[in-house]
């Protein structure tokens, strides 16, 4: 088993640039590729960044250029740079994982207990 715990929501202005972190322990070796899913209210839960093991990553059109996905393997953590904030990027922001990257863009193996992000004035 794999437990993730995201940590850096909350409220934030519009145009701010919080980032997100989450923490990966456990079996850990059967992780191959980490993302960052988002779920605002009446909305389906949608990928906005995914990353393998080696770096390769993967944004939704609706971030990109907005937000920058890392991970530190040595950490076992993944991040979300969010930059230029918009009220509708208020969701509830979820860390997810998997074996491979076509698994965490279909279907995660693991997701974290999700973090508010709330961009208001």
């Amino acid at each position: 088993q794999v437990q993730l715990v995201e940590s850096g929501g909350g409220l934030v202005q519009p145009g701010g640039s919080p980032t997100l972190s989450c923490a990966a322990s456990g079996s850990i070796f059967s992780i191959v590729a980490m993302g960052w899913y988002r779920q605002a209210p009446g909305n389906e839960r949608e990928l906005v960044a995914q990353i393998t093991s080696g770096g390769s990553t993967n944004y939704a059109d609706s971030v990109k250029g907005r937000f920058t996905i890392s991970r530190d393997n040595a950490k076992n953590t993944v991040y979300l740079q969010m930059n230029s904030l918009k009220p509708e990027d208020t969701a509830v922001y979820y860390c997810a994982a998997g074996g491979s990257y076509s698994a965490v863009k279909s279907q995660p193996s693991y997701w974290g207990q999700g973090t508010q992000v709330t961009v208001s004035s």
